[in-house]
């Protein structure tokens, strides 16, 4: 096989076209993360927290007190943004429990479809039975 033959079955099997449909899935899913973390999380983590913005929490490396981080950046100082590492962690929990909540649903769906009755023999697996039996008993 050519190079561009062996490429477009490598890109048309399932396993190709399932996980680039849940890298876009995934992308939106991380749309929505965000904006639930940005929009809802840490402004009543802010309001827990008096007010503060986690995001402009910072320390100087240079020992010079700045004002805020806008003046520590302009100032080209060494910084360390533990506000953004803290709001990460903050991010990374709700996926991680986003995720947990999807998957938990899943498997519930996927055990009562796993646990329903099977449904009985159909026309066909009937009347092919009874042939079945009928050439037993005639013996041919």
């Amino acid at each position: 096989m050519s190079f561009f033959s062996d490429f477009k079955a490598f890109l048309l099997k399932k396993d190709i076209v399932a996980l680039a449909t849940a890298v876009v899935i995934g992308a939106a899913f991380n749309k929505v993360i965000s904006s639930v973390v940005a929009d809802i999380f840490m402004p009543i983590i802010g309001l827990i927290t008096g007010g503060v913005d986690l995001t402009q929490k910072f320390i100087a490396l240079d020992g010079v007190k700045y004002e805020s981080l806008e003046a520590a950046q302009e100032a080209e100082a060494a910084i360390l943004t533990y506000g953004n590492v803290i709001q990460a962690v903050i991010y990374f929990i709700i996926v991680g429990l986003f995720i947990f909540l999807f998957l938990r649903a899943y498997e519930k769906t996927k055990k009562k479809e796993e646990t329903a009755a099977p449904a009985g023999p159909t026309k066909e697996e009937v009347l092919l039975t009874e042939i079945r039996d009928e050439l037993r008993k005639n013996n041919i």
